[in-house]
């Protein structure tokens, strides 16, 4: 089975700085997978190189095929992508904002057909934002717009979505049904990667990618060892990390104490009475 997304020897670097540094991963079809580490582990920028949006050096390939061998159109329908703190126009409706995912589908100027509202409706189904459909994006809480862009991401209906910190402003509810909804995605064949801060979610991915310092420390699932092992080393040994009925929770711990600030100081001897 050919990887739905993959890189060799993956380079990049922010304001002349190196970030990642030479990274090889395969990621298969049908299976979520969350990069998870801590600030600083260029997490996002891997997942940017991923898509194609930002300068990188070595090699990428979608589905089998070097990604810049894919003409723009073609590769935007096989990969969508949900980045942090996206912008979009704050007059234009949710279902509007949602049709966009459906650009890559349609001809030049040509209007939405019944399939491309058929996706924009079963979207905004999935992500429970049809009802306000009609309501400005401007208008909506920061929860409520992080679900219009990710039905807009799954408009798409692409292969392979990337998403970034994708449960941010969303309501513990909400991210549970998130959870549900990706691992749908996995069982119907998409290659599912998201960049996620919340361990415990990330820790029911099929495989973590764990970062530190711009290169892969693990690419394993949780149930390995050798995966929560480097789990605990990239966050310095404040996880504490147990199986709870067939499901591995994170919990932080608290740093040890600190001796005293004049520990060193040898105390007088007290007077014999």
């Amino acid at each position: 089975m050919k990887p739905a997304l993959s890189c060799q020897d993956l380079s990049a670097s922010l304001q002349g700085q190196p970030v990642l540094h030479r990274l090889t991963l395969e990621l298969a079809p049908g299976h979520w997978t969350a990069i998870v580490g801590p600030n600083g582990a260029g997490k996002s920028t891997l997942l940017r190189a991923l898509a194609g949006l930002s300068p990188s050096l070595g090699s990428i390939a979608l589905l089998g095929r070097p990604l810049h061998d894919w003409p723009r159109k073609a590769r935007a329908r096989e990969l969508a992508w949900l980045g942090q703190n996206e912008s979009s126009g704050d007059e234009l409706s949710a279902q509007d904002v949602v049709m966009l995912g459906r650009l890559p589908h349609r001809a030049w100027l040509a209007p939405p057909s019944a399939s491309d509202h058929a996706a924009v409706q079963q979207a905004m189904v999935q992500t429970q934002c049809w009802d306000w459909r009609q309501r400005p994006l401007g208008q909506l809480s920061g929860g409520e717009r992080q679900r219009v862009l990710l039905a807009r991401a799954l408009a798409v209906q692409a292969q392979v979505l990337l998403m970034d910190e994708p449960l941010a402003h969303l309501d513990p509810p909400h991210q549970a049904d998130w959870l549900q909804l990706v691992r749908g995605l996995a069982e119907a064949g998409v290659a599912v990667v998201s960049v996620l801060h919340e361990l415990n979610m990330a820790l029911q991915a099929d495989g973590l990618v764990v970062m530190q310092a711009g290169r892969v420390l693990c690419h394993g699932s949780p149930g390995q060892a050798e995966t929560r092992r480097a789990l605990q080393q990239v966050f310095d040994e404040r996880l504490h990390l147990l199986e709870l009925e067939g499901q591995w929770l994170a919990l932080p711990t608290a740093p040890a104490p600190k001796p005293p600030a004049f520990s060193n100081v040898v105390p007088l001897k007290q007077k014999a009475d």
